[in-house]
C-alpha cells in the first residue's frame, strides 16, 4: 500500500494505513487474516423513494481486526503510546493491560508509553510526566476500576498532540474514549496525514452508556448494568419493605437509555423505566403520576428506574456546558422526587420514597468477567491493527466477529433505543408500564 492509500473494502467502510505492509509478522503461532476478509455487520431496513419504489436493504461489510502476514512497522524500532480520555468506564485497565502485553510478548515492541490525565497529557505547559508501561507495571491494574493514566475532558489542538508525538518518537498512539476523543482523534489523524507522517492513530470507543456508533457493544456496558441491577434490587427491598414504598434509581444516560433499560430486564423487579428517547408527562390523566398511581393501588409500592437525560424538556435548561462541550443536564431526579412527594402528601399518604444514586459507584468499579474478555480482545486487535499500519480507525465487535470501523462512521450520530422496537417493547413487557405516557394535548416524540 502506498502512504495513506486506502485498502480495498467497501466504500463506506476503507481503512486507511500510512504505508505499505511489507515486514514479516514475527508471532509464530495463530491464523493471520487475509486483507480481503470482510464481516456482514449491517443490513437496513428497505426504504421507499419517492414514487413508492423501495430501495434494496443496504448491506455494509467492515474488515475483519487480527494479526497480517505483514505489517508496516518494525517491531525493534516502534515505539507506542496509549491515552485514556473523557469519563471513567469499567474496563478501561484491562484495555490498556491488552495493549501493553500484546506490544511487549507478542511484537517485542521496546517501548509502551503512557499518557497522563487524556490529551492534556500531551500539552508541555500542564508539566504531566509519561509513564513507562512495561509488564511488570500492567501486571494487576485490571483487578482496580478507573484508569491508571488518569484522564481529563475537554478539547486540545491537534497540532500540539502531533507535536508531542514526533518529539516522543511515537509511531503508533491507541487513543482510548467516546465520540468525542474520536472526533478529536479524527482531528489528529488529519494533522498527521497533512504532515506526512508514519504514525497510525488507532481507536477503542468507550462508553458505559452505550450510545457509540457503530460500536455494539461498548466496552464496560455489561459492568454498569451488573451494578445498576445491584442499586435496583436494593430500591425493590426498600419499595417492598415500608407502606406506600417508591424507589427511585437514577442511572447513568445523557441521550440514550440502555444502561436504564438493560438493567430494568435484568432484574424483573422495575415497574417504570424512563429514558431519553421516550417523552412522557408527569400530571395529566395520561401523565406519569397516574399511572403510578395505579400501580401503587394495585401493589402498594413500586420502583422507578430513571436515565439522567431523561424528561429534559420538563425542567429548565442549565445553559452550562462541561470541559468537553456536552450541555450540563437538568436533574430529572430530583423533579420526580419532588412532584411524587406532593402529589400524595397532597392526598394525605406520606409515601417512603427512597431515592438512589449509584451513577460514580457504576462507571468506577472493576470490570466483571464478560467485559475484560471483551476488553483484551479489544486491545489485543488494537495492537495488530496498528502494527499493520492501518490508522482513522477503531476497534469493535459485529456478529461475534472483531472488525475494522472508520472513525468517520463512528463520529457520524449516537446510538439510541429504538422506541418502536421489539427491545423497548420487551422493556414495556417487563415493567408493565403504559407505553404512552403523553396527554392528548401534549407533542408526542
Amino acid at each position: 500500500m502506498k502512504a495513506y492509500e486506502t485498502i480495498e473494502v467497501p466504500k463506506d467502510a476503507a481503512i486507511s494505513a500510512v504505508g505499505e505492509a511489507k515486514i514479516t509478522n514475527p508471532i509464530r503461532f495463530g491464523r493471520f487474516v487475509e486483507d480481503d476478509e470482510d464481516v456482514l455487520v449491517h443490513i437496513s431496513r428497505k426504504r421507499v423513494e419517492k414514487g413508492g419504489r423501495k430501495k434494496e436493504p443496504a448491506r455494509i461489510f467492515f474488515e475483519a481486526a487480527g494479526p497480517r502476514r505483514k505489517i508496516y512497522f518494525d517491531p525493534s524500532k516502534t515505539k507506542c503510546a496509549v491515552v485514556t480520555c473523557g469519563g471513567l468506564c469499567p474496563g478501561l485497565n484491562d484495555v490498556i493491560r491488552a495493549i501493553v502485553m500484546t506490544c511487549h510478548h507478542e511484537y517485542r515492541v521496546p517501548s509502551v508509553l503512557g499518557i497522563r490525565y487524556g490529551l492534556a497529557g500531551f500539552v508541555p505547559e500542564l508539566g504531566y510526566d509519561v509513564i513507562e508501561l512495561t509488564p511488570d507495571f500492567v501486571s494487576r491494574i485490571h483487578e482496580f476500576g478507573g484508569t491508571v493514566l488518569g484522564s481529563s475532558r475537554g478539547p486540545q489542538d491537534p497540532e500540539v498532540i502531533v507535536d508531542a508525538l514526533e518529539r516522543m518518537n511515537v509511531s503508533i498512539l491507541f487513543m482510548i474514549g467516546g465520540d468525542g476523543t474520536m472526533r478529536a482523534a479524527s482531528k489528529v489523524v488529519a494533522e498527521v496525514a497533512r504532515r506526512k507522517l508514519s504514525i497510525a492513530i488507532v481507536g477503542l470507543p468507550k462508553t458505559i452508556d452505550n450510545d457509540i456508533n457503530f460500536a455494539s457493544p461498548s466496552f464496560g456496558f455489561d459492568t454498569s448494568v451488573e451494578t445498576a441491577a445491584m442499586a435496583i434490587k436494593g430500591a425493590h427491598v426498600e419499595a417492598t419493605g415500608a407502606p406506600w414504598g417508591i424507589g427511585l434509581v437514577k442511572v447513568m444516560g445523557r441521550d440514550a437509555g440502555f444502561i436504564a433499560a438493560q438493567s430494568a430486564l435484568s432484574c424483573q423487579e422495575v415497574n417504570f423505566v424512563l429514558i431519553p428517547e421516550v417523552d412522557f408527562d408527569i400530571g395529566g390523566e395520561k401523565g406519569f403520576l397516574a399511572a403510578l398511581d395505579h400501580r401503587m393501588k394495585r401493589r402498594g409500592n413500586a420502583v422507578i428506574v430513571v436515565a439522567e437525560g431523561a424528561g429534559q424538556s420538563l425542567l429548565e435548561a442549565t445553559g452550562n456546558k462541561d470541559a468537553s462541550g456536552n450541555t450540563r443536564l437538568s436533574d430529572i431526579a430530583a423533579l420526580l422526587k419532588q412532584e411524587i412527594l406532593a402529589h400524595y402528601r397532597a392526598q394525605g399518604v406520606d409515601p417512603a420514597l427512597k431515592y438512589i444514586d449509584p451513577s460514580y459507584i457504576i462507571r468506577s468499579v472493576p470490570a466483571n468477567a464478560n467485559d475484560r474478555i471483551y476488553c483484551s480482545f479489544l486491545g489485543i486487535n488494537a495492537v495488530h491493527a496498528g502494527m499493520s499500519g492501518r490508522t482513522g480507525m477503531v476497534i469493535s465487535r459485529w456478529n461475534g466477529r472483531y472488525v475494522h470501523i472508520p472513525m468517520e462512521l463512528v463520529t457520524r450520530g449516537k446510538k439510541r433505543i429504538d422506541p418502536s422496537s421489539n427491545y423497548w417493547r420487551a422493556v414495556l413487557e417487563s415493567t408493565g408500564q403504559p407505553p404512552d405516557m403523553k396527554n392528548d394535548d401534549s407533542v408526542t416524540s
